[in-house]
């Protein structure tokens, strides 16, 4: 572990990463911070176990990578948060309760099939208007968490292995199809396939694609992490390119040089994998537009996403490719910099402060006064719309590509539907 040690060192405490971090903002702890949490690891890399409080604040960090962007000194905290993530998951056994409930979400969200079980359930409950919601949180916090930002009803949409190139083909891309985002905003997928193809490219989606490991490398679950990144590589082996439009998604396939690097037969494959990795704005934006842009009379809060704009750096290019659609209107969000609170599955497993956080985003977001709420995560999507709701205020909620798919097809006044 002597990298790690080295990576602990580059810290110099210097505290500019205390006012971008969430929990920091929230409770003013030194332990809650960035530089706590190095200080904890250097305790522990220096011998010391893994105590109860140890995990407790190693679990309270979001991973919004907020700190990474501010750091001056280029601290990898991304890095030492994952690996620390998983020896916590190695060494210190968790509760009865905590164990169950984190192996019930990971048999089940990275999974789309089971996933699309859920819907028909789902689609009953919101059907019935019954409100659980008193009655859960009495039992679980979490299980009141995952009631209240249950996703909205949506019909599967089954895309063709191929969506071929309007017009002469620039490119020819493979198509990432995600978890969430395949079985809960099918809409952001067929959006994604449409716009791609009316900017000429050829679209890929391999069939037999699954999670790309997202959720579990952010958990600390290291080997399914591993396994899932081998099976996402290998399924996309033959595009030169590969799109990706959620931005955690995207964030940890671009580390998958990074979680294989100690398997000698992988780490090559995962380097080049990473290399041909893209998020969608990020590879419309190196692209070029060539189909024509209708006008879109909207104003549009963008938010970003943390896996995109602090893992990713990618800022600028969502905001060109919206304001090239005329009519439209950017609002900019306050503090776009602090976490939503959605961070992968912590709005389930730190339900509190995840709700905290969401309340803070959603009266910037309401503040804004815009017609659209724009996101590049069904995480942050779910997240802000749950909070709006709780401040009893309704917004529209679309992916990037859902935006500039209606201003192609001239179909814009779709996009101010609220979603629920």
């Amino acid at each position: 572990m002597d990298d790690f040690r080295e990576l602990l060192d580059d810290c110099v405490h210097c505290g500019f990463c205390l006012p971008t971090c969430p929990t920091y903002e929230l409770w003013g702890e030194e332990m809650d911070s960035p530089r706590g949490r190095i200080h904890l690891m250097l305790q522990h890399q220096e011998g010391a176990p893994l105590s109860d409080s140890m995990v407790e604040h190693f679990d309270r960090c979001l991973g919004c990578m907020a700190c990474v962007t501010a750091c001056p000194s280029g601290v990898q905290y991304d890095r030492l948060i994952e690996v620390t993530r998983a020896q916590v998951e190695e060494e210190k056994p968790r509760r009865r309760t905590d164990r169950l409930l984190r192996e019930a979400i990971f048999a089940v969200f990275p999974y789309p099939k089971r996933l699309r079980a859920l819907r028909w359930p789902l689609r009953a409950y919101q059907a019935s208007k019954i409100n659980m919601s008193p009655l859960l949180s009495r039992i679980s916090p979490t299980l009141a968490a995952m009631e209240r930002l249950a996703p909205p009803r949506a019909d599967h949409v089954r895309l063709p292995a191929l969506v071929p190139a309007k017009g002469e083909r620039r490119a020819v891309v493979g198509m990432l199809t995600g978890c969430v985002q395949r079985e809960f905003f099918p809409g952001v997928n067929a959006a994604t396939a449409r716009v791609l193809a009316m900017e000429g490219c050829d679209v890929v989606i391999p069939k037999g694609q699954g999670c790309c490991g997202a959720l579990s490398l952010h958990s600390g679950r290291s080997a399914e992490a591993k396994a899932f990144a081998k099976q996402t590589i290998d399924t996309f082996a033959d595009v030169e390119t590969v799109v990706v439009n959620a931005a955690g998604c995207g964030s940890a396939m671009k580390d998958y040089a990074d979680v294989l690097a100690d398997e000698p037969e992988w780490a090559e494959r995962a380097k080049a994998f990473t290399a041909k990795t893209r998020d969608l704005a990020e590879y419309l934006a190196e692209l070029g537009p060539r189909a024509t842009r209708h006008p879109l009379e909207i104003t549009v809060a963008y938010h970003d996403a943390c896996h995109l704009a602090h893992a990713q750096g990618i800022r600028a290019q969502p905001r060109a490719l919206l304001n090239g659609i005329p009519g439209l209107e950017i609002r900019e969000i306050a503090d776009p910099e602090i976490c939503c609170g959605s961070a992968g599955v912590y709005n389930l497993l730190q339900p509190e402060a995840a709700a905290e956080l969401g309340d803070r985003k959603a009266r910037n977001v309401s503040a804004a006064g815009a017609d659209l709420l724009v996101a590049a995560n069904p995480g942050c999507s779910l997240q802000i719309a749950t909070a709006l709701r709780r401040r009893g205020e309704e917004i529209a909620v679309a992916h990037t590509a859902e935006v500039l798919d209606a201003s192609i097809r001239g179909i814009g006044k779709d996009l101010l539907s609220p979603r629920r």
